[in-house]
């Protein structure tokens, strides 16, 4: 049998968003990559269909932020670190099941200055990659959370906003 092999054009990315995170962080969210969407934008979450910065303004009890700077005060605010597991891969678009060749961020950045309580990851590909490559060096283990990514449809924006009310423990 003759197996096709997709080509999936794949671009060699480095990831170019700075981290977000301070003194007073205590939970660490780690995505996998920044989609094309959020490479434009130049910040976390950029597709206007990802539900990540609804379901973090319900969580926290706050309004939806629309700018980056709001976004980042947010975070910063309620004590949330934000960063991805990657530094650069190769991926096709989107598509965090195309990635190849990864190298990931030195999360010891953020916990030379913060003292983080809890990791999660969003989506399960940040959660293969966290066990990977980061929980050797960290020893730190992660909560997985669903994926607000619009193609994870399966899940409902309720189940989303439930499933992210894990991180209020740590926040307190």
């Amino acid at each position: 049998m003759i197996r096709k092999v997709k080509n999936l054009n794949r671009k060699l990315l480095t990831h170019t968003i700075e981290p977000v995170y301070n003194q007073n962080s205590r939970v660490l969210i780690l995505g996998t990559f920044p989609s094309p969407k959020s490479r434009e934008s130049n910040f976390y979450y950029g597709h206007p269909q990802n539900r990540f910065w609804p379901v973090i303004a319900y969580v926290c009890n706050r309004s939806v932020p629309q700018t980056k700077d709001d976004k980042i005060k947010l975070l910063l605010e309620q004590g949330i670190a934000l960063w991805d597991v990657l530094h650069s891969c190769s991926i096709a678009g989107a598509d965090d099941s195309s990635i190849r060749n990864p190298t990931v961020n030195d999360l010891t950045l953020i916990f030379k200055v913060a003292s983080i309580k809890a990791i999660f990851t969003t989506g399960r590909k940040a959660e293969i990659l966290y066990k990977k490559y980061c929980l050797p060096q960290t020893g730190k283990e992660a909560f997985a959370l669903p994926s607000t990514s619009p193609a994870n449809c399966r899940i409902n924006i309720e189940e989303l906003r439930q499933a992210y009310c894990s991180i209020l423990p740590y926040l307190r």
